[in-house]
């Protein structure tokens, strides 16, 4: 507007680079342009899945006639021991989120605990998604020696094949991010009980595995919806 001082950036300022436009790190920026890129591949990875089990809908399984087993029981509980794993994988962000608002305030013992939870629980998790490979590849009658019934990628005794494809290959991709996730926050784990993030005087870090460890939990809400529930 006329009478108004105008603010003149100098050139080499607004064409020199080192100034970010959304005010956020280099490394978070470039975490996010990761994740984004991740997300179309699961998206691809469960629109085919949608795609399949409406073409093969008179033919596919009922989820809840699989996965029913419990760890040490043998009571009939459909998807009881994956709700148990998304619950865990939950809190394991909840605890992501404590340790990230503990590097906002500098306070290393507060990192350490709530990282050490979150590397707990998604170690946990990853045990309970080996274990449901397990029960998985056992077949209906649950005894992995008998190979005959097993499933593979080459053969499915509950139904269509392209059933136990989409199985290993959606929670198999997942867990991949999950075990990456778990090495990740134990690496960032032991270098804040080396006190390096205070030696650098930010806890940048945490907060970009956290942008990851929580990526890796809202895939799982919708694998486990649109796998399990749907």
């Amino acid at each position: 507007m006329a009478g108004e001082a105008t603010q003149v950036i100098d050139q080499k300022e607004l064409w020199g680079g080192g100034r970010s436009p959304f005010s956020v790190s280099y490394g978070k920026m470039m975490m996010w342009f990761f994740l984004i890129s991740d997300a179309l591949t699961f998206g691809g990875f469960l629109t085919a899945l949608g795609f399949q089990r409406h073409h093969l809908v008179d033919v596919w399984p009922i989820t809840e006639e699989i996965f029913f087993h419990f760890p040490l029981t043998h009571a009939h509980l459909p998807l009881l021991y994956v709700a148990l794993m998304t619950f865990i994988l939950i809190v394991s962000s909840v605890t992501m989120v404590l340790a990230v608002e503990a590097g906002h305030r500098m306070d290393r013992k507060g990192v350490i605990k709530w990282l050490a939870w979150t590397v707990l629980g998604g170690a946990i998790f990853l045990g309970s998604q080996a274990w449901e490979w397990m029960t998985f590849i056992a077949g209906p009658d649950g005894d992995i020696s008998t190979w005959a019934d097993n499933a593979t990628l080459a053969r499915n005794p509950y139904g269509p094949q392209l059933y136990a494809n989409f199985f290993f290959f959606i929670t198999g991709f997942h867990g991949s991010h999950v075990f990456s996730g778990v090495i990740l926050n134990a690496l960032v784990l032991l270098r804040a009980y080396q006190g390096w993030y205070e030696k650098r005087g930010h806890y940048e870090m945490v907060e970009k595995v956290g942008l990851y460890w929580h990526f890796v939990d809202l895939v799982w809400v919708f694998v486990f919806t649109f796998f399990y529930l749907i």
